[in-house]
């Protein structure tokens, strides 16, 4: 079955940087559309960032010009390059891949931790 495994988290200071990665294991397509999605204590889950097969890309206001999202098809790969990170950045990352134009569903992974401090 297809499994989608994050990593790149970390702790960091506020206006520092990190790189997430999202590996899809156990897949022979390429998949449509994918995107991050975090969620903070408290705070409902949003979609951080999405990015097509074409390579159309949408992101949150809130990170708007300071995350770039990528991926690369050949190896069904994700990317979020997270630049001048802010302490509310602070929440668990998961990756989703939308698979509907081949299996009829989309996958998470499990999550990845963002701690960015004072």
């Amino acid at each position: 079955q297809v499994q989608l495994v994050e990593s790149g988290g970390g702790l960091v200071q506020a206006g520092g940087s990190l790189r997430l990665s999202c590996a899809a294991s156990g897949s022979t397509f390429s998949f449509n559309a994918m995107g991050w999605y975090r969620q903070a204590p408290g705070k409902q889950r949003e979609l951080v960032a999405r990015i097509s097969n074409a390579g159309r890309t949408n992101y949150a206001d809130s990170v708007k010009g300071r995350f770039t999202i990528s991926r690369d098809n050949a190896n069904n790969t994700l990317y979020l390059q997270m630049n001048s990170l802010k302490p509310e950045d602070t929440a668990v990352y998961v990756c989703n891949a939308d698979a509907y134009s081949y299996t009829g569903t989309v996958y998470w992974g499990q999550g990845t931790q963002v701690t960015v401090s004072s």
